[in-house]
């Protein structure tokens, strides 16, 4: 008699909302960290005691905005374990292509002195939302159907 041991490194198959969830906390870490040390950077926080983010100067419309871009994504680790497939597929995909150019627009008008800290905290970001679209544009379409053994095993059971 055969019996093969199970390999202690084996893991099961991780389900497209689990990894949709899990990409769209990372891009959340990220999205808030950059937001956070960018304070650090020599007259940021001169600039907003002034009134003034970028060019945009603080107002109640502003931080709406700013809310709003934040609550996406965070919504999106929730939305994508609880959405019906086909929704969360398209919301996933639909999402994920809007974030591209809203990620990019963080390094308009920063020197190139600072390529390093926006070339990489948006490299990450970028890849993040590519794996969203990877993950979402290939969510299975169908159930792969139960083996033979285990419809004998059924079908005997019921007998």
């Amino acid at each position: 008699m055969r019996t093969t041991t199970a390999n202690l490194l084996d893991s099961p198959p991780v389900p497209v909302q689990a990894k949709l969830a899990a990409a769209w906390t990372s891009f959340m870490f990220l999205y808030v960290y950059v937001d956070y040390y960018h304070l650090y950077k020599p007259g940021a926080v001169d600039d907003i005691l002034a009134g003034v983010v970028f060019e945009f100067d603080i107002s109640p419309a502003l931080l709406t905005g700013f809310l709003a871009l934040i609550a996406i994504p965070a919504l999106m680790v929730m939305l994508s374990m609880t959405l019906p497939a086909r929704v969360n597929r398209g919301v996933n995909l639909v999402v994920a292509s809007l974030y591209i150019p809203v990620t990019v627009f963080n390094a308009v008008g920063e020197s190139w002195e600072w390529a390093s800290f926006y070339g990489l905290s948006i490299g990450l970001e970028l890849l993040l939302l590519a794996a969203i679209l990877r993950f979402a544009w290939a969510w299975p379409r169908s159930v792969a159907p139960a083996e033979p053994a285990t419809n004998e095993l059924r079908q005997g059971a019921r007998s």
